[in-house]
């Protein structure tokens, strides 16, 4: 059997709760990922304003934190699909 047969195999045969459950959670991870680069940005945008002379340091920082987050909500979604495949 080929892999992918095994893992739609295995998809099939999952309670819908489950899929329901995985769902929701890469949906949640995708929210939270979308508030904290939010805030993230709003807090850059609030320090150039009270001291552009120091815009490139927290530039970077922004860009710095941005992909943690990103880092951390792609894995969550990939442990959510990975629920459902396997």
């Amino acid at each position: 059997m080929s892999l992918l047969s095994i893992l739609l195999q295995t998809a099939h045969d999952l309670t819908p709760i489950a899929k329901l459950g995985a769902g929701f959670g890469a949906g949640v991870a995708a929210i939270g990922a979308g508030m904290g680069i939010g805030q993230i940005g709003r807090a850059a945008v609030e320090s150039i304003a009270r001291q552009p002379e120091a815009a490139a340091d927290i530039r970077a920082n922004l860009i710095v934190a941005a992909a943690l987050i990103e880092g951390v909500a792609f894995f969550a979604i990939v442990v959510c699909l990975l629920i459902v495949f396997i």
